[in-house]
């Protein structure tokens, strides 16, 4: 192994700090004990070239032998799904032209409803519009009737005070032609 530092310069550094000499040497080989002791912690971590290799080689052996059972899964498995694929797009099919049928039956119900309101109401606004005329008509006749029937009042009503006036004069009159007699 090999050391990363100068282990005599150190020694003489920290006897120049106020270090004895063994002092010195004692903290020295402490501090080699213990890189020592690293280095062997991390060497047992670590592989060799060889042994990567190695465990490479197994490696792509495990993976060679995966390819070919997904290869051999694959062909079996697509293959079935594959075939509920097909069945799955030609049922969709069917029930797509189901739906369609089915879209367009209730547009052309809808459209001949649509018709059939739209007459009914054409219908109901003729009716209407009739029924308007009738009502003027009826209306208009009704004033004028009632226009008709004012002025036979008003007439009725001059020719009752035209009587009455004279039925009055006339009874003034008959009373007078007592009273001379009379008196």
């Amino acid at each position: 192994r090999k050391l990363f530092f100068d282990t005599h310069a150190l020694v003489c550094l920290l006897e120049e700090n106020g270090f004895t000499t063994q002092q010195s040497e004692v903290t020295v080989s402490a501090l080699v004990k213990i890189m020592n002791t690293n280095l062997d912690m991390i060497y047992k971590d670590m592989v060799t070239k060889v042994q990567q290799e190695i465990a490479l080689q197994q490696v792509m052996s495990h993976i060679g032998g995966v390819k070919k059972d997904m290869i051999i899964l694959e062909k079996s498995e697509f293959s079935a799904l594959r075939s509920e694929n097909e069945k799955i797009k030609l049922e969709l099919q069917q029930i797509k032209k189901q739906v369609v049928d089915e879209i367009t039956k209730v547009r052309s119900d809808n459209k001949l409803n649509l018709n059939l309101e739209k007459s009914r109401v054409k219908e109901l606004v003729s009716l209407h519009a009739q029924q308007d005329r009738a009502l003027t008509q009826t209306d208009r006749k009704i004033d004028t009737e009632v226009a008709d029937l004012k002025t036979m009042l008003e007439s009725h009503k001059l020719d009752t005070i035209k009587y009455l006036a004279g039925s009055v004069f006339t009874c003034l009159t008959v009373a007078l032609g007592f009273y001379r007699l009379w008196m």
